[in-house]
């Protein structure tokens, strides 16, 4: 089996998560800063990855409205996934990422986490909260 990188990509910063080899688990990776001077930093830090875990796959979280519809950080990320997808020629899937920001905090609270190292990690949790959906869904499919 092969590793699945999970992206959530955010205007400021981008979450990373990648599956385990059997693609049962997810395991955050970190959060990468978006840097507008240098746009394409994150996306060498993706081929870094893609290397160093013999990804096949990539998954990017798709911000959705409530009601179904594609806003702004949804068009956003189909557009991220498209550059991706050309860079590296990689399938890339879009994951329907409502309300895992949200979910990620609830955790990070429960966990008892200050508010300062949430901040630092939320993204990334959400990177595993998307990636393992994905993964779940796979596994009901089989």
């Amino acid at each position: 089996m092969t590793r699945i990188l999970g992206l959530d990509v955010g205007s400021h910063t981008v979450g990373v998560a990648v599956s385990d080899e059997m693609g049962w688990t997810a395991q955050g990776i970190e959060t990468v800063r978006r840097k507008p001077h240098q746009p394409d930093e994150v996306f060498e830090r993706i081929g870094d990855w893609i290397k160093q875990y013999d990804v096949k796959e990539i998954v990017v979280g798709l911000p959705k409205n409530m009601n179904g519809s594609i806003g702004p950080s949804g068009e956003a990320c189909q557009e991220f996934a498209s550059k991706a997808e050309a860079r590296y020629g990689l399938p890339v899937v879009l994951w329907d990422e409502r309300l895992t920001t949200m979910a990620a905090e609830k955790m990070l609270i429960s966990a008892d986490v200050s508010r300062k190292k949430r901040k630092q990690v939320i993204d990334k949790m959400a990177a595993v909260l998307i990636l393992q959906g994905y993964l779940d869904s796979r596994q009901l499919k089989k």
